[in-house]
């Protein structure tokens, strides 16, 4: 026997996200390719963490985190989206939100089921379900305004479906699910005995009035919905690695073990500055987070048009996908590096959210930069 790769080297690559930092970084260009909040952490979350060191908090936690975050996941479950929430017996702390659905997969999935997912979505929500040996389908989102139907998930359902993922508001196309829409989830749902990831990690990150409705709130929905979200995002500390689950005390157990099996857990210092964040800020640090960021969408998205690079608008998340069309290359990658050459701005190529990376599907632009970040990628784009 010769010394090789596990066949399962295959199913992981490195992403396109990271590929385009990397190119990025050799051209000292502006990223707007990875998902870096770099807004500044909120002073609370800093000092939480900080004292936590002092107190002690350097240690091992349980496997499902520490108390403090536990409770305040909990509360802040009750308090945005209406659902009550045992801290002792139903909230998991992971590694991120990609760890959180990572150890819920691996839980809940076995090899050969069937997953379906949303497109464009997240590659590593399909990366992951295919490491674990699981299958994803995908059910393509109208390119006009994203929308599906119940035939739509009826036509991708088989006898080995287990779940659907759901992600609101969406990474990469920034669609937030309707409370219409999401009935349609719940109602496929319940026929077919199936789990509801959700993963919600731009929950606050909304615009134009719109309402984030959690699926774990619709009736009949709390025990088949594992619904994942973290702190990355809202607090600027991606770095930090803080995410979690809240789901059914009779899942969260499994779901709790296998996050100890591959993570152990959360740093715990930094669960305590996550759990002071939730504690002591209040709501309107949240309303001001999305004004501010639909503000940035509005200025980004005008520049885009003006460069020739028609935007698809977001109602959610800070992400916006863009055509590159006007971009000679023959790949949607191609295009991303021309346009990274003639601009030194760096984006995700559309191959990245779409199972067949066909030629023509439009790129991401990260637009959660500080104004002066914000300000150059801006003036470098209409320099097309």
């Amino acid at each position: 026997m010769s010394l090789t790769l596990g066949r399962r080297r295959e199913l992981v690559s490195q992403s396109d996200i990271r590929s385009m930092t990397l190119e990025c970084e050799k051209r000292n260009g502006v990223n707007l390719a990875q998902g870096v909040c770099d807004l500044d952490v909120p002073a609370e979350v800093v000092a939480g963490a900080k004292q936590a060191m002092d107190d002690g908090f350097n240690i091992y936690t349980r496997y499902d985190g520490l108390p403090a975050l536990r409770e305040a996941v909990a509360d802040k479950q009750k308090r945005f989206t209406g659902v009550e929430v045992d801290p002792e017996n139903e909230v998991v702390v992971g590694i991120g939100a990609t760890g959180a659905f990572y150890a819920a997969a691996m839980a809940l999935t076995d090899p050969g089921d069937e997953v379906i997912l949303f497109e464009p979505c997240y590659g590593y929500h399909a990366a992951t379900l295919r490491a674990l040996d699981a299958s994803p389908v995908f059910v393509p989102l109208s390119p006009s305004d994203w929308s599906f139907s119940a035939e739509d998930l009826e036509r991708a359902a088989t006898n080995r479906t287990k779940a659907v993922v759901v992600n609101t508001p969406c990474n990469p196309c920034g669609k937030v699910f309707s409370r219409k829409e999401l009935e349609i989830i719940a109602d496929f749902a319940e026929s077919h005995d199936i789990f509801v990831f959700t993963d919600e990690i731009y929950e606050h990150f909304v615009y134009d009035g719109l309402e984030h409705v959690s699926p774990a709130a619709l009736p009949g929905m709390r025990e088949r919905t594992v619904t994942i979200s973290g702190l990355s995002k809202i607090f600027s500390i991606t770095g930090w690695r803080i995410g979690y689950l809240v789901c059914d005390a009779k899942w969260s157990r499994a779901i709790g073990y296998c996050n100890d099996l591959v993570y152990v857990c959360g740093p715990s210092p930094l669960q305590m500055g996550a759990a002071a964040g939730l504690m002591r800020l209040p709501d309107s640090y949240y309303r001001n987070i999305a004004a501010e960021h639909q503000a940035k969408r509005d200025r980004f998205c005008r520049t885009l048009q003006q460069a020739g690079l028609a935007p698809h608008v977001p109602e959610g998340a800070y992400y916006v996908l863009a055509d590159l069309g006007r971009l000679p290359g023959a790949t949607g990658r191609e295009k991303a590096m021309r346009l990274l050459e003639e601009t030194g701005v760096a984006c995700v190529p559309g191959e990245a959210f779409f199972r067949d990376g066909a030629k023509g599907r439009p790129a991401r632009f990260c637009f959660a930069k500080k104004d002066d970040v914000l300000d150059e990628a801006c003036a470098r784009l209409l320099r097309l």
